[in-house]
């Protein structure tokens, strides 16, 4: 059976995350402990809240460098929401150095007429990279949930896989380097499409530990 360790680092929303993955089909371990991370089959990195006190919560469980060499061991890696967040090297939303795997920094929506700030509510995904495995069997421009004020700006918008725009402002909703998947929405909160999501990541994994274990 694989093991899909969820990081629980006290900024995520564990219980509607690992919901939707037991629908998907897996069985996930909530877990802090980074022998646990190091030995699961895949790990995703959830997470709600502000970005400084989420990246002290990952130094103080020790938690960076298992994240790190899960992702560069090239075993299969979500990230959701804040989760993504924190890949990136630094937030306009405080002062905390990131994990720095995916360079570029995270920045907040523009203040427009038209819009709220928090972006919240379901919108729809434009895929720039329709082969992403995330998007398997999911339709043209399906509806996604997102809460969040700040967005991640990558230097390098080769790794970005889905836009959304909220007002006048396109942003990276997803990004797709290698073995890392990162999301800005909540698939757990996405309806169908995102249960598809779950399940088309979960589906990465098996193969993967079935093909691991040859």
């Amino acid at each position: 059976m694989t093991v899909i360790a969820v990081i629980d680092y006290d900024m995520g929303n564990l219980h509607s995350v690992c919901k939707g993955l037991e629908q998907a089909g897996a069985t996930p371990n909530i877990t802090d402990s980074p022998t646990e991370i190091t030995q699961a089959d895949a790990i995703i990195l959830p997470g709600v809240g502000a970005f400084d006190p989420a990246m002290q919560h990952l130094r103080s469980r020790q938690l960076e460098q298992p994240i790190r060499d899960a992702i560069s061991s090239g075993r299969p890696f979500l990230g959701i929401c804040l989760g993504l967040q924190l890949l990136f090297d630094a937030s306009e939303e405080g002062t905390e150095p990131g994990l720095g795997i995916i360079p570029g920094q995270v920045k907040r929506f523009r203040h427009e007429p038209s819009i709220t700030i928090p972006h919240m509510g379901w919108n729809q995904l434009q895929f720039t990279q329709p082969d992403c495995v995330l998007w398997k069997q999911l339709p043209e421009n399906p509806w996604v949930y997102s809460v969040h004020s700040y967005y991640v700006a990558p230097c390098d918008t080769k790794v970005q896989s889905a836009t959304v725009t909220h007002g006048t402002q396109t942003i990276t909703a997803a990004i797709t380097k290698d073995n890392l998947v990162a999301v800005q929405f909540h698939p757990e909160k996405s309806s169908t499409y995102g249960l598809q999501i779950l399940s088309n990541f979960v589906a990465q994994v098996n193969a993967q530990a079935l093909v691991s274990s040859r």
